[in-house]
C-alpha cells in the first residue's frame, strides 16, 4: 500500500532527534540527478567495502551461550555469524555498552 502523502500525520517527527531535523529541512538541497547518482554509488560502494569479510576464524564456545547466541540472532532477524561479528566489532571498537553500564 502506498503512503497517502495528503496525510499530515505522514509528516509528523517520530521522536525528538527526527524533529529537529525536520525544523532545519529548509536547509537541505535536494541533490541532481548526477550528483544523486554518483553519491549513491559511492555510498554502495562504502557499504560493499564494509560488508566484506576477508578472515575466517574458529572458536570453540560453550553449548549454553551457543544457544543463547542463535536465540538473539533469531529475536534480532539474522544470523547467528552475523551476530557474533557485530558483538566483536563493538567490542573493539569500544561501542559495546556492558548491560551494567546502560542505566547509568
Amino acid at each position: 500500500m502506498k503512503p497517502d502523502y495528503n496525510d499530515p500525520k505522514i509528516f509528523e517527527p517520530m521522536d525528538e532527534e527526527e524533529a529537529e531535523i525536520m525544523a532545519e529541512r529548509h536547509l537541505y538541497v535536494p541533490l541532481g540527478k548526477e550528483e544523486d547518482a554518483r553519491m549513491r554509488a559511492l555510498l554502495q560502494e562504502a557499504a560493499r567495502n564494509t560488508l566484506k569479510k576477508t578472515e575466517r576464524t574458529n572458536i570453540r564456545l560453550n553449548k549454553a551461550d551457543m544457544l543463547a547466541i542463535k536465540q538473539q540472532a533469531a529475536n534480532e532477524g539474522i544470523g547467528y555469524q552475523t551476530l557474533m561479528a557485530s558483538i566483536l566489532h563493538k567490542a573493539i571498537t569500544g561501542q559495546l555498552v556492558p548491560e551494567s553500564n546502560k542505566h547509568q
